[in-house]
């Protein structure tokens, strides 16, 4: 499997952890915040393997603005801040 950096943002929809990766619109849950980070690690995991079957992993990786860098590794967009809003 190629090997890949990604974010993890977590949140908490009523009594579950929801762990999100922004940059291949990937998530999962968990009970736990810890939990749901492993649950989308083994999510991002399958994801990454699946497309690497299908032969679309470049294409998904590029849309999703990674870049290769000159060793070939792939390396993600930088997530440059977050924060809670109101209006």
């Amino acid at each position: 499997m190629v090997p890949i950096d990604f974010d993890i943002i977590v949140f908490k929809e009523d009594k579950v952890y929801v762990a999100y990766c922004p940059e291949l619109e990937v998530s999962s849950c968990g009970n736990s915040v810890e939990h749901a980070k492993e649950m989308l690690k083994t999510a991002v995991r399958l994801f990454i393997e699946e497309a690497e079957k299908m032969g679309t992993l470049e294409d998904i990786l590029n849309e999703a603005n990674y870049a290769k860098d000159t060793s070939g590794k792939w390396i993600p967009p930088k997530l440059i801040a977050t924060e809670s809003a109101s209006l």
